[in-house]
């Protein structure tokens, strides 16, 4: 079978069953014991001098580690490759957590609170209606990227290889890769790294929301838009949901009490949002999610 055969496959299994609750309160889910592995590496290695190169030292084992032991379990056979690619796609699980910040918008603004603050790491705690809106439509198009479309993008490229030195180096980044007095030094690497695997997926992702939103014509404007986001990738997939939904997103926030003023992102969109536009960007979601299955399907049958 063919990698993007696997894929489609892989992409089904996961958007039928998603997290599976019963499994995972069993048994450590791969990103969790990815993200102990690196926990422990933090916490033994991000010490005295010379954290830099220590840090580039890391990423390398991990590389090294993710890409070796894809590579054993691949030699299992298609089906292992299959589940595994499924566990670690994000699709269902994603729209989910972003549905739940909706309902529990509709329910109260305390419950929408509750629910955005599982996703996002701002301050959720006065964050008015409109704000948890945003944030759960923000998170839902840089988590489509993250979570679905740059994971499926680099199996397809490199096989489960590849798609675990993804997961690694992305959950590395999300877990060291912040310019914090900490992290600064010993998370560079794996920021830069999680930089380079995104490059691509990124516009990607927009492409593939754009196109279903029918502003793929508005590929410029989501350009100059994402050049606006901290992030050299988050801003792709933001750019381009917020104009496939017609929203704008981004603007000021709260971290750690202070709040930040960041650009508008499509500053001429609707701003009084709610759950309406939550589901708007679900449905997004799922119409990216289509374009990829089927252009993964036409792989296939081409190849």
């Amino acid at each position: 079978m063919t990698t993007a055969g696997m894929l489609v496959l892989a992409l089904l299994l996961d958007a039928a069953l998603g997290e599976p609750r019963w499994l995972w309160q069993r048994l450590p889910h791969p990103a969790v014991l990815m993200g102990r592995l690196i926990g422990w590496c933090d916490a033994r290695f991000n010490t005295g001098r010379l954290k830099k190169p220590k840090g580039g030292v890391l990423v390398l084992l991990l590389v090294l580690s993710a890409g070796g032991l894809g590579w054993l379990l691949s030699l299992l056979g298609p089906v292992v490759e299959i589940i595994l690619a499924a566990i670690l796609l994000a699709q269902k699980s994603l729209v989910e957590h972003v549905r739940a910040v909706a309902d529990g918008l509709r329910l109260s603004l305390n419950d929408g609170r509750r629910s955005v603050a599982m996703i996002v790491s701002r301050d959720t705690s006065d964050m008015p209606r409109d704000g948890v809106a945003r944030a759960a439509i923000e998170s839902a198009a840089e988590n489509l990227s993250d979570g679905v479309i740059a994971p499926a993008l680099w199996f397809l490229v490199a096989g489960l290889p590849g798609l675990l030195i993804y997961k690694i180096i992305n959950t590395g980044d999300s877990m060291i890769g912040y310019r914090t007095p900490r992290h600064a030094e010993f998370g560079w690497a794996a920021a830069r790294l999680d930089d380079l695997l995104n490059l691509i997926p990124a516009r990607l992702s927009a492409l593939l929301i754009a196109l279903p939103g029918g502003v793929s014509f508005q590929m410029r404007d989501i350009a100059a838009d994402a050049r606006l986001h901290r992030s050299p990738n988050a801003g792709w997939p933001e750019a381009a949901m917020a104009r496939s939904i017609n929203v704008a997103l981004a603007g000021p926030r709260a971290y750690d009490g202070v709040m930040q003023q960041f650009a508008w992102v499509h500053r001429t969109g609707e701003r009084a949002i709610g759950p309406a536009a939550i589901d708007a960007a679900i449905a997004r979601l799922w119409q990216a999610w289509g374009v990829m299955l089927a252009l993964c399907v036409t792989i296939a049958l081409l190849f």
